[in-house]
């Protein structure tokens, strides 16, 4: 969806996916001490790990608001990986608003997102009860469950890996971790 700048008032004026999530929600902020803005977003994510509702707060300009509305309703029906990977790439949504000037705006919007999105992933990680330890936290997958893949399709790299059993898929924090345990299989020899 491509906008310009009659699409920037438009989704200021009439910003989509306003207020709070439904219980239980994750939340993210973000603000800038250069001008004063602030935003929240929270989350609610359903089993399968896909946004089923989130919603913002603003205060701020024109830019942060269209922003946050057109961030949040590119992320409805999406994973909290894909949804982070979305929120990596500032320079889409200041493009797609015409907002070349006020990419801090934009990086406010996506810094809340992805602040929402660690809150969901701490929570995965807190209440995880699996006996092996959890490397995954945006799709919930275990060291026990990435070394079973590795050593059943003989995988070599991350992308195999996440292709296999979607681990490192999100927010790439775990990729570290995902190639120590291709180091150790591998000096194993499966």
């Amino acid at each position: 969806m491509l906008c310009n700048s009659g699409a920037l008032a438009e989704l200021f004026f009439n910003p989509a996916n306003v207020g709070d999530a439904t219980e239980p929600c994750f939340v993210g902020r973000s603000a800038s001490f250069q001008c004063g803005a602030s935003l929240r977003v929270s989350l609610h994510i359903d089993a399968s790990q896909r946004i089923a509702e989130a919603k913002f707060k603003a205060a701020g300009c024109s830019v942060l608001v269209a922003s946050a509305s057109l961030l949040i309703n590119q992320i409805l029906g999406k994973t909290t990986g894909e949804a982070a990977a979305l929120a990596q790439d500032t320079g889409s949504i200041t493009e797609q608003l015409d907002a070349n000037g006020r990419s801090q705006c934009v990086a406010i919007a996506c810094e809340a997102l992805v602040a929402a999105i660690q809150a969901y992933s701490d929570e995965v990680r807190d209440s995880w009860e699996g006996e092996q330890a959890l490397i995954c936290t945006c799709f919930g997958v275990s060291e026990k469950t990435i070394e079973q893949q590795i050593q059943a399709n003989r995988l070599t790299t991350i992308a195999e890996v996440t292709a296999a059993c979607n681990a490192g898929a999100g927010c790439r924090s775990c990729y570290p971790l995902i190639e120590d345990i291709l180091d150790d299989c591998q000096r194993s020899k499966w």
